[in-house]
């Protein structure tokens, strides 16, 4: 689904994604792990179109779509979420799920005066099909509540939720666990999971907490100092020396055996 050919992105002087290539099958979710300022999110932020990278190239389902914009990565069929949910605060969960959805006809003043009856038919379609992601996610009981009222979790699951109101062919999740409870995580694993396997959506994610990563990803691309460091299964790079030191500094072989004393 995702080639990423040589990619690099500099900052002035800073090089904070270094010589990078990866790819992404259709149909998995692929984790994205690395401690900070590993390079992740600026990554990310090349792949989707908000920073042109300084060198290299992106592949989406075979087509070049390097330095495109996201609002044309978007018809393409790329979405992404945020670590921060950029909800619209002052619109109902439903309105936020139906404003999705590009050329609409009630975005034209022109239909709304002389084909209100198109309009009106556009919008009870976006509403039946809104009111089903509602249901998919298990949110009936907010989707009259303003965006900006929700929880941090029901937040992520609200920006999940709008990808589901177009045909995306992948999905970039950016730390979707991050300040969200234990319960409501589950539930958006839950979602995640179903939607790979009975919708066939791709996912990528960045995720610091590996319980979930181990959950739900296959494969996981370990990055560090701004290159790819490791890439396996998550027992794999769990167990992987590199790893380790990449995260606490230090390696298993400099550990002290059990039972030693210092």
């Amino acid at each position: 689904m995702i080639s990423v050919e040589n990619l690099s992105k500099n900052f002035g002087g800073i090089q904070a994604v270094n010589d990078v290539s990866l790819t992404i099958e259709a149909g998995s979710i692929t984790g994205l792990i690395g401690p900070n300022g590993a390079g992740k999110t600026t990554l990310f932020n090349v792949v989707a179109g908000l920073y042109h990278p300084s060198a290299g190239r992106v592949i989406l389902d075979g087509e070049d779509i390097t330095g495109l914009p996201p609002h044309e990565l978007f018809a393409k069929g790329m979405l992404r979420t945020f670590q921060i949910a950029h909800e619209f605060s002052t619109l109902t969960v439903r309105e936020n799920l139906m404003m999705v959805p590009s050329g609409q006809s009630g975005e034209r003043l022109v239909d709304a005066w002389v084909r209100p009856a198109k309009v009106r038919a556009e919008e009870a379609e976006l509403r039946r099909k809104a009111d089903d992601v509602i249901d998919f996610l298990q949110i009936r009981q907010v989707a009259d509540e303003l965006a900006g009222n929700l929880s941090g979790g029901q937040k992520k699951l609200l920006e999940l939720g709008r990808t589901m109101m177009v045909d995306a062919k992948i999905v970039f999740l950016d730390e979707v666990g991050a300040g969200v409870n234990r319960t409501l995580l589950g539930t958006i694993g839950d979602a995640i999971l179903r939607l790979n396997k009975e919708r066939g959506y791709t996912f990528c994610m960045i995720e610091h907490d590996m319980d979930f990563i181990t959950r739900l990803c296959d494969p996981v691309i370990v990055m560090a100092e701004g290159a790819v460091l490791a890439t396996g299964t998550a027992a794999e790079v769990r167990a992987n020396e590199e790893v380790i030191e990449a995260y606490l500094g230090t390696g298993l072989k400099n550990r002290p055996k059990a039972g030693a004393t210092s």
